[in-house]
Order: structure tokens, then sequence, then C-alpha cells
């Protein structure tokens, strides 16, 4: 019973830093990186389709991001698609291919990236916070329903602490390192 409650407490903290993960890698550092592009849909016979399922996506060097249509109708869609996206780059179209300049960002830009980067992590380590109080609480539940002894309870708040320690300090790294990519030149 209390391996279930540390296992699901677990899984769920885990669950935040791969959505902090997510969060983070959408975010524009300057280099180019197909994950940009992954949350646009595009218009495709009706309905709106992923961009990567109607168009090739790939790197062309550091800075730019070429994307091939499958069919040469595509193109249009596409380019509209990318304009009304929040990524706040302009697509250049030649014949088929469009590409994505990546513009160098200004040193105020980056350091407002990177308080939106803590922001985002200081989310994320509420959400585990979060998660651990759930936990608690459930363990405080058995004990009042006497499932579990005082001792029981006890070590189970410690193993749940050590566990959200654990998935903090790895929110601190992958937002530090975040941070860092974002202030390299």
């Amino acid at each position: 019973m209390l391996n279930d409650i540390k296992n699901d407490a677990q899984t769920r903290m885990g669950k935040s830093i791969d959505a902090l993960k997510h969060d983070l890698s959408r975010l524009r550092t300057g280099r180019a990186s197909t994950s940009l592009v992954d949350h646009i849909k595009v218009p495709y016979y009706g309905s709106d389709t992923a961009l990567n399922q109607v168009a090739s996506v790939s790197l062309a060097d550091g800075r730019s991001i070429i994307i091939t249509p499958f069919e040469k109708n595509m193109v249009a869609p596409i380019e509209k698609a990318l304009l009304a996206s929040d990524i706040g780059i302009t697509p250049t179209t030649a014949g088929t291919v469009i590409r994505l300049n990546m513009p160098p960002l200004t040193e105020e830009r980056r350091r407002d990236l990177a308080k939106h980067v803590s922001h985002e992590g200081e989310n994320a380590k509420i959400a585990i916070r979060n998660v651990r109080r759930d936990a608690l609480q459930h363990i405080k539940d058995l004990l009042k329903e006497k499932q579990i002894t005082e001792d029981e309870e006890r070590k189970a708040d410690e193993e749940i602490q050590k566990i959200t320690d654990r998935f903090v300090k790895e929110v601190d790294t992958v937002a530090k390192a975040k941070e860092e990519e974002l202030m390299a030149m």
C-alpha cells in the first residue's frame, strides 16, 4: 500500500520533469531545432495535421530549419501556419522549400528567456511539491484508518521527502542546463 503511494508519487513527479523538458525544448535559443515546429498544426484536407506529417523537417545548419512539403500544394498552408504560430520567425519560401532562419538573440532577449526558464522550473517544483503533499495526505489517511503504524508513517514521510528532493534537484539541473544554453553565444 505504501509502495503504491511512493510509486505513484514518483511517476507523477517524473511526468512533471518530462513536461518541463517538453516546454523548454520549444524555447527558441538562437540555435535551430526541429522541436521548435513540432507543435504546429497545418490544415490538410479538412483536418489539422501535425507539420511533420505533411512535410519533412530537417536542419540545414545551426541556424536554419528546412521544411519540404510532401505535396506541392501544401507550401502555402504550411507557410500560413508558420506565420500564425508563436515561434516568431518569418518563413522564406524558395519554390517548394520553406526555410526558417533563426536570428541571433539579443542579450536582453536572452536574459528574458533565462527568467522564463527559471519561472518554468519554479512551476515544475511547485507541481512536484503538490504531488508530495498528496502522497503525504494519503499516508496520513492510512494512519487515521489504522492501516499503518506511526513508525511506518514516519518512515514513508522520509522516503517521500527523499524522492521529492531528488526530483527538485533534477528540475534545477534541467533549468540550469537550458539557461546555460541560452546564455551561450
